[in-house]
């Protein structure tokens, strides 16, 4: 998915600044701004969420190719439910559709998908192709897609807060053992490890509820580039960003 407006001597100059040994394993992305796009384009939003779905098909081939072995994208929030019915109608018959059509060229190239989030709202044939996908895919090794869709951060530690609540009365844990890694076991992530880096597209500057206990010490890459717009160069151009920067994690 190269892009037309750069030749190929500037896109081999950016792959090769990347280091290859030094790829965040795990890139999480709020991919923003497909409405936007497809409305400055005179076409109507739902326009924009289609050609976002080609998008992330590249970047998740982009990724895997530079030795990324996590991608987790943000593909629907919890509070995404307030948006005109219509869109958001569209948008789970789009999951649908995409996911019956794309899973077996996922299957094939070794990825294992995840959806992360309460599916509990969402219609019966849409859970039955989630469920069928990552049952055909968990053996899968290579690499990890996971989707977010109907997640939203608070939502997640709140129920986690739960969890940890009731193992208390009902006398499995002690509250002296209660510490980050009994947390982090019971997020919906558990056994990944945290992303590196963040990646969001249309230029918003801030995290949306989006994985708040596990972007703690995450980069934060910011572009202006909206979603159906962000192409392999717009990523390389991440990628070299943080590698750029000092990871110090609260040390000097």
């Amino acid at each position: 998915m190269r892009s037309q407006n750069i030749s190929t001597k500037e896109y081999s100059e950016l792959s090769n600044e990347i280091d290859k040994l030094r790829v965040p394993k795990h890139i999480a992305i709020i991919m923003d701004g497909n409405g936007r796009w497809a409305i400055n384009k005179g076409f109507p939003r739902s326009f924009g969420h289609n050609k976002g779905v080609n998008v992330l098909k590249e970047i998740i081939k982009v990724s895997k190719n530079l030795g990324c072995k996590t991608l987790t994208a943000y593909a629907f929030s919890t509070e995404n439910w307030s948006r005109p019915a219509k869109e958001v109608d569209f948008l789970v018959d789009l999951f649908e559709k995409v996911i019956d059509r794309e899973i077996q060229q996922i299957h094939k190239n070794s990825i294992k998908i995840n959806f992360i989030g309460d599916l509990t709202p969402f219609p019966e044939s849409l859970k039955l192709i989630i469920n069928k996908s990552e049952d055909l895919t968990k053996g899968n090794k290579d690499f990890t897609l996971n989707i977010c869709i109907n997640y939203g951060g608070r939502q997640e530690i709140v129920k986690v807060a739960k969890k940890i609540a009731l193992k208390y009365f009902a006398g499995e844990i002690k509250p002296n053992e209660i510490n980050e890694q009994l947390f982090e076991s019971e997020l919906l992530l558990k056994g990944s490890n945290d992303p590196e880096l963040l990646i969001r597209t249309s230029g918003e500057k801030r995290i949306s509820n989006f994985m708040l206990w596990q972007l703690a010490y995450s980069e934060i890459y910011i572009t202006d580039v909206l979603w159906p717009d962000f192409d392999e160069i717009e990523f390389f151009k991440a990628i070299i960003d943080y590698q750029s920067r000092n990871r110090r994690f609260g040390g000097i």
